[in-house]
């Protein structure tokens, strides 16, 4: 009994994240009420709070989701076990990464919209700390392995993710829906460089001039 009350529990707030989605990307938050999420999520309007505070609260949540999806997504097409993967140093391991995260958010470009104005490294950081959902992908925890297994050593990791997430969400936004200044294939690699560039300002030990 308990098993099913808790998987009803599970499928009710999928259908709300999964509804508040897509109206949120049709019609945008503010236009879109807790009412308006229930009635497509097929819920009562009172069952909503008891997966959610309020609108915001759904919000940060889904985006936090969101990101997540798209990291899993991202490092499911990895085998990090594989020779390919291990011979990577880590600069070329988050550039693989984020170049699987940038061609989804080319694809869905509703998505980027959604989400640009979160990806910052203070939203990213609390998001993953207090709004990932329990099935969620934990991949600061991922970053924290990568830079564990980096075969050198990073000085002020956080600083150096902090600079990348700024550098890549602010570039890929304008790049992406507007083609400004170029196209995001275009810009890629100065993207890719200046990713290079941080991760190795952030170098200390073992580095191979």
């Amino acid at each position: 009994m308990g098993g099913k009350v808790q998987e009803n529990k599970k499928q009710k707030k999928e259908a709300l994240l999964e509804n508040a989605l897509e109206l949120f990307l049709s019609k945008g938050l503010q236009d879109t009420s807790i009412a308006d999420i229930a009635k497509k999520a097929g819920v009562a309007k009172g069952t909503f709070y008891l997966y959610f505070k309020d609108k915001i609260d759904l919000r940060n949540i889904l985006i936090a989701h969101e990101a997540s999806k798209l990291f899993e997504k991202a490092t499911e097409k990895l085998d990090e076990d594989s020779e390919e993967w291990k011979q990577m140093d880590f600069e070329e391991q988050m550039i693989t990464i984020i170049d699987h995260i940038i061609n989804e958010l080319v694809a869905d470009k509703r998505l980027l919209s959604f989400i640009s104005k979160n990806l910052s490294w203070g939203y990213f950081k609390f998001a993953l700390l207090n709004n990932r959902m329990e099935e969620d992908v934990d991949f600061y925890k991922l970053f924290e392995n990568m830079i564990a297994n980096a075969n050198y050593q990073l000085k002020d990791p956080e600083i150096m993710i902090f600079l990348i997430i700024e550098l890549v969400s602010s570039t890929i936004y304008s790049c992406i829906l507007y083609d400004e200044p170029v196209g995001m294939e275009e810009i890629k690699p100065y993207l890719y460089n200046g990713i290079r560039s941080i991760v190795r300002c952030h170098r200390t030990i073992g580095v191979e001039e």
